[in-house]
């Protein structure tokens, strides 16, 4: 009995040591969400790999050497491109600033308002016009071009800053954001609260109200930037005139240029390299932001 007993524990620590190497499979599995996530960062990051070093090389060099070998004429482009057309493209970057800042400052706005009176008021078709909205954000922009521009040009707005501001500013999915987060984090006994303390209806709006919405309307305001700065075809039904022209709009005319003057191919790669840095450098400010106003919310609560 006893030998029995000695020769079946090497057998059993075996096995316990060829459990104890194999890796777990819940380990195994949690692995595929970080694989999944890398390759989709790979997938978005590659494209912008391509823009940084491709604007880093000159004509002669972007069709003949290898396509994630530095070059040495970014200096030269960035030269090139201040002096295209006296340097309009900074104009379109102007622009594009112009129409991103005002418009997404200005839906920003419409936004909280919206959102706050859909979370705390109640009154008859408040649910009806909510779904109404839900459904403007299931409703791709491109079918609305075309009745915008026919509302601009009855109004004699085409062809102006105001045709592409103005469609901006309502923006069903930042009305969504707003009421979502306005339910979520304004409750309700706060503001009857104020009411009772004698506050007017603006006042608990703008003192009470707004400043838990704050980390709420700095994702709208980020989501309108980035809709506004990179929006295509809106610009391009209402304008007419390249220095009202955004960003993506000069671009795009550059491209087509491009084709009968294969130089400004450069050009257009550089300017899309440059015109990447404001939203970059937007996030990264707002990034901060949102850490600072979900602590001051949590000390607060």
């Amino acid at each position: 009995m006893s030998s029995l007993a000695v020769q079946k524990v090497p057998s059993a620590a075996g096995t316990t040591g060829t459990a104890q190497s194999r890796p777990p499979l819940r380990r195994r599995i949690a692995l595929v969400p970080t694989i999944t996530l890398l390759v989709g960062a790979i997938y978005c990051l590659l494209p912008v790999a391509w823009v940084v070093i491709a604007s880093t090389k000159s004509g002669s060099e972007l069709f003949s050497t290898f396509t994630f070998l530095p070059g040495t004429g970014f200096a030269d482009n960035i030269t090139d491109l201040n002096a295209y057309r006296d340097g309009i493209y900074w104009q379109w970057m102007g622009n594009s600033a112009l129409y991103a800042i005002l418009g997404a400052l200005l839906s920003t706005c419409v936004s909280a308002f919206s959102g706050y009176a859909l979370a705390t008021y109640r009154f008859r078709g408040r649910e009806t016009m909510f779904n109404v909205l839900l459904a403007g954000v299931l409703m791709p922009p491109i079918i609305l071009a075309i009745p915008q521009y026919l509302l601009m040009a009855n109004a004699d707005l085409t062809d102006s800053y105001w045709s592409v501001l103005l469609p901006q500013i309502l923006s069903p999915y930042g009305v969504y954001l707003a009421r979502i987060y306005a339910a979520a984090a304004v409750p309700s006994d706060v503001v009857e609260a104020g009411r009772m303390d004698g506050a007017s209806e603006w006042r608990i709006f703008t003192r009470i109200a707004l400043p838990m919405m704050a980390p709420g309307m700095v994702t709208v305001f980020l989501f309108q930037f980035v809709a506004i700065w990179n929006n295509f075809l809106l610009p391009y039904i209402m304008l007419s005139d390249d220095e009202k022209f955004p960003i993506t709009l000069g671009l795009f005319t550059l491209l087509e240029q491009g084709a009968n003057t294969p130089a400004l191919y450069t050009l257009v790669i550089t300017g899309a390299f440059l015109a990447v840095f404001p939203l970059v450098a937007l996030f990264l400010v707002i990034q901060r932001f949102w850490s600072l106003d979900l602590l001051s919310g949590a000390v607060k609560s």
